[in-house]
């Protein structure tokens, strides 16, 4: 089953480093034994641009629609039997210290 997972950061995160896992790490095992589909970092807000349609006219904005503190900073694709199996490989993430990570199951169409 496939998992869109957003990687996010947060307002609190982990105080003791020591705790939090090597992402070379996380990402390489994930890699290896095929739990990780692909996955990169994204630029930050400020280089978004949100795309809106209304009356059949063509909306830009620069940056994020929302203004908030905590905002996604990427995300991983993965392949996992179920969602405990991602779940298991959400809390080995070093973002799951420092940060949240939000899985969501492909949907069914």
């Amino acid at each position: 089953m496939k998992y869109m997972m957003f990687v996010c950061n947060d307002t609190e995160p982990e105080t003791d480093e020591s705790l939090v896992p090597d992402i070379d790490v996380w990402v390489a095992e994930n890699d290896a034994n095929g739990r990780r589909v692909t996955g990169n970092v994204l630029a930050p807000p400020s280089a978004a641009t949100t795309v809106r349609v209304r009356g059949g006219e063509v909306l830009l904005t620069d940056g994020p629609f929302a203004e908030t503190k905590e905002v996604i900073v990427g995300f991983d694709i993965l392949e996992c039997a179920d969602l405990d199996e991602a779940i298991a490989v959400a809390t080995a993430h070093p973002m799951a210290h420092n940060g949240r990570l939000e899985i969501r199951p492909y949907a069914d169409l």
